[in-house]
């Protein structure tokens, strides 16, 4: 049987392939994670909030109190990144929108409420820099999300929200200038 260069090439590969991983030391595997467990600063109140169950709870009662059909309450804001509590009561948005400059993470902490996600915006008007609106898009995707469910929404991307009932959530935006 007639050895191909393919076949050699292959076997000497194979050959040299423990020697090259073994000259990975067991050093340059910790490095980078060693690196990253070092904080850049130390640790202080203005470096993280705790939000308490109780806390949460009061706030969705409060908010759940009001009358109408939507209410939030910033919990977290900074240039990076915000989190908002909401309630909705049988509520329908109006228009799709769509944020160039930020991503929503919802999480349904109770209730359910459908987002129709992606298409084609029809009619589309800004409201003022990397924020639109339009009445309409096509080819939507309906999704209903009920509590425990989460929902990531790159920016960029068409969403309205219908609640028929009543949900409790949160949106995290990360957002970039």
């Amino acid at each position: 049987m007639k050895t191909t260069d393919f076949e050699n090439s292959r076997r000497a590969f194979l050959r040299s392939a423990p020697a090259a991983a073994a000259a990975v030391t067991l050093a340059d595997l910790l490095l980078p994670s060693v690196a990253l467990a070092q904080p850049s600063q130390p640790l202080s109140q203005e470096n993280f909030l705790v939000v308490s169950a109780a806390e949460l709870e009061a706030d969705i009662k409060t908010l759940a109190a009001q009358s109408g059909p939507a209410h939030s309450k910033r919990l977290f804001n900074d240039k990076n990144f915000s989190i908002d509590l909401w309630v909705e009561k049988k509520n329908a948005g109006k228009e799709f929108e769509w944020h160039e400059h930020r991503d929503h993470i919802i999480q349904v902490l109770d209730g359910s409420t459908v987002y129709e996600v992606g298409g084609k915006p029809k009619g589309a008007h800004s409201t003022g820099p990397g924020e639109w609106l339009a009445p309409h898009a096509e080819g939507a995707t309906r999704y209903t999300l009920k509590k425990g469910d989460w929902l990531i929404l790159r920016r960029g991307t068409l969403h309205k929200r219908t609640t028929p009932e009543h949900v409790t959530f949160t949106l995290t935006s990360p957002q970039t200038a």
